[in-house]
């Protein structure tokens, strides 16, 4: 995971700066939708599949076809030789992939454990996801224009990799159910029959946009913002070094995790005792108002200070939320609720994609306020369902445990 996900942050975080200098921006942006559509879908029917036919065959496949993927993008993108449609295409396939091995994942990862040992593992994997993104992206934000060659090829290693760890060592002691048999239209009934009290439960599902909602505007900046810096920002000087509009995407994501993952281990401690929903509209507002500005300027030192507030933000934010969710899945449906919620991702990436595209036509000023409308929405609706938290049951902490 952490080889994967360093290799990945190199790359796929300024993948649409890349393809949005190559091609139309209006032509991209539609693309990024139906890739996220596609990756949404994807999701769904790998939740699915997992279930009836086995995890480790399902990853196993996705992570191959992935593998050959990265290859191919690593030869259409070779000093001699450059076509971003196909890897366009090869991105595609890799977010079906993605989105087809992401709730296998999570769920051979709690076959294969017990629930003391849960808490431990959700750490290790939460510190090794961050600071993967951290020198992932510090690396790629310097390495990303000249050198896209060869973290394209150490990406294929990589991933070559981890389909042996997966295809030889990692056994499978989920035991998928005898009956698999049956039409295309059968299962695609029983996937949907399986997903429909989750999408009634109307709580929850406006928690997930709502959340989403904000989470977009963090989102923006592998997006919108990173499109943005690199064709207007001018070069500066940030303490040693002379950076431009793409060295500032990765130093900016670089400094959120840092900030994050250090500060998080202070935050439980700080939270106990104080008002939870003062706090979280509190720090909702901060955070959306940082991005507004980081949506806006093209100044180093204030997206600098803007993203120590909005890290600041985050932090408070984040448990919070945490404890809230905890309170919506009924434990006979914590699976599915889970997958479900997994989805937030996808939507997050749908909004950014959208933003994208109207950002074609419209200034820049425009854009940013979309966008700091769009994580006021999030805010609003979320005070419209707080009443309803109050009738569900506990669901075994807080955030102040």
């Amino acid at each position: 995971m952490f080889l994967s996900s360093t290799i990945g942050n190199m790359i796929f975080p300024f993948m649409s700066i890349y393809i949005s200098g190559h091609l139309n921006p209006k032509l991209v942006s539609v693309l990024l939708i139906t890739n996220v559509i596609l990756g949404i879908a994807a999701s769904l029917l790998g939740g699915y599949i997992g279930d009836r036919f086995g995890r480790k065959r399902l990853i196993a496949a996705a992570e191959g076809v992935r593998c050959i993927a990265f290859g191919v993008m690593a030869v259409w993108n070779s000093p001699d030789l450059t076509i971003p449609e196909v890897t366009l295409g090869m991105l595609v396939i890799h977010a079906v992939c993605s989105g087809m091995v992401g709730p296998a994942n999570q769920a051979m990862l709690i076959d294969v454990s017990t629930p003391e040992q849960r808490k431990g593992i959700y750490s290790m994997v939460y510190w090794i996801n961050n600071l993967s993104i951290a020198i992932g992206s510090l690396i790629g934000a310097f390495m990303f224009r000249e050198y896209l060659f060869e973290l394209l090829l150490a990406l294929v290693i990589t991933s070559f990799i981890i389909w042996l760890l997966i295809v030889v060592l990692i056994q499978d002691p989920y035991k998928p159910p005898v009956e698999q048999q049956g039409t295309a239209g059968r299962h695609l009934r029983l996937m949907l029959s399986s997903y429909k009290d989750v999408f009634a439960d109307r709580t929850f599902i406006l928690f997930v946009v709502s959340t989403a909602l904000v989470l977009s505007m963090e989102f923006h900046l592998s997006h919108y913002i990173g499109m943005r810096l690199a064709g207007e920002m001018p070069e500066q000087r940030l303490l040693w070094w002379n950076i431009r509009g793409i060295e500032m995407t990765g130093i900016l994501r670089t400094e959120n995790t840092i900030l994050v993952v250090t500060l998080a281990l202070f935050a439980a401690q700080t939270l106990r005792r104080r008002n939870e929903r003062t706090i979280l509209w509190l720090s909702w507002i901060v955070f959306v108002g940082s991005y507004a500005v980081i949506s806006y300027t093209t100044q180093a030192w204030l997206l600098v200070l803007m993203m120590v507030v909005a890290s600041l933000a985050e932090v408070v934010r984040v448990p919070i939320e945490q404890s809230y969710f905890a309170s919506l899945p009924p434990e006979h449906a914590r699976s599915s609720y889970l997958a479900v919620s997994s989805l937030k991702h996808n939507l997050t990436l749908l909004i950014c994609s959208v933003t994208v595209f109207i950002s074609t036509y419209v200034p820049d000023f425009v854009t940013t306020l979309l966008i700091t409308l769009t994580g006021t929405a999030g805010i609003v609706m979320f005070m419209r369902i707080m009443p309803a938290f109050d009738q569900r049951p506990a669901a075994g902490y807080t955030s102040s445990q």
